[in-house]
């Protein structure tokens, strides 16, 4: 977790929108548009999994660049609070669409 920082935690993170798609080529991909309270700006999560069980994921600014301080905390954050992560992914997952 963060030190000396207010830790992000699931209930402050609210979902915007999430998709997935699955093709034996690419695996699975999907992006979760999300907004943390107390943050100026909103997100975007991209994920990439071969089998759905370890994921490779990037954090970016959802409309516009932004306070990159508060993007690195929620990037550490998300590296340490697996609950967070697991939340983020699962809401990507719930929209799985196979091509």
């Amino acid at each position: 977790m963060m030190k000396g920082k207010e830790d992000i935690n699931m209930a402050v993170c609210s979902i915007i929108e999430a998709s997935m798609t699955y093709t034996k080529e690419d695996g699975y991909v999907g992006k979760v548009q999300f907004s943390v309270e107390g943050h100026v700006n909103q997100y975007e999560m991209t994920l990439h999994s071969r089998k759905a069980t370890e994921w490779g994921y990037g954090l970016f600014f959802l409309n516009e660049s932004g306070n990159e301080e508060q993007l690195l905390e929620l990037e550490e954050e998300l590296e340490e609070n697996d609950e967070l992560f697991d939340q983020l992914v699962e809401a990507a997952k719930d929209k799985l669409v196979r091509l």
